[in-house]
């Protein structure tokens, strides 16, 4: 109990400054429910010049475990859900920084990219977001998405770009 307590003190340290810090672009975070400082709602707000989810606003559940800040949190957007390759149709982020920071049984990842307790909620969220600007078709959670947009690199098709784009007006309630 003692290292949940020293969990929850620090989570409240880290909401406040974000909440106070302005110069973080992009980020929204509030409480899910006020006595849960474990449970935070984000929204990330993606930059208009974004190449296929540009000007979007997604919402999400971010979800730290009692032994914060040892343990990374989980991650999950909330409808609607963006197409991306990184992002299981179910709103689960594939993101390395949120893998615990045993060793890799695959040896996919290295050390250095899995969770550190030095890194904090915010680094986590920028993180998300610059995985917009930059998705990876090579470690795929979203098949599908990491096909298409292969596709749409090779200059097959353009459903990649359609469905991030219909996913984006979804994100602002135009849909």
């Amino acid at each position: 109990m003692a290292q949940s307590s020293a969990a929850a003190t620090q989570l409240r340290k880290e909401l406040k400054q974000m909440q106070k810090d302005t110069d973080i672009p992009g980020i929204s975070c509030g409480l899910v429910n006020d006595n849960n400082i474990f449970e935070w709602e984000v929204m990330l707000m993606i930059p208009d010049e974004v190449k296929y989810y540009g000007g979007a606003n997604f919402r999400a559940h971010l979800v730290f475990p009692p032994n914060y800040p040892l343990m990374p949190p989980t991650f999950t957007f909330q409808t609607p859900i963006p197409f991306h390759p990184n992002i299981y149709p179910s709103g689960e982020l594939c993101i390395s920084i949120l893998h615990p920071p045993e060793e890799d049984k695959y040896g996919y990842e290295d050390a250095s990219e899995r969770w550190s307790p030095a890194r904090s909620p915010e680094k986590v969220l920028l993180s998300i977001i610059s995985l917009f600007s930059d998705p990876n078709p090579d470690s795929p959670a979203n098949v599908e998405a990491a096909r298409l947009l292969r596709e749409e690199k090779e200059g097959k098709n353009k459903e990649f770009r359609k469905r991030c784009r219909a996913c984006v007006r979804e994100s602002l309630g135009e849909e």
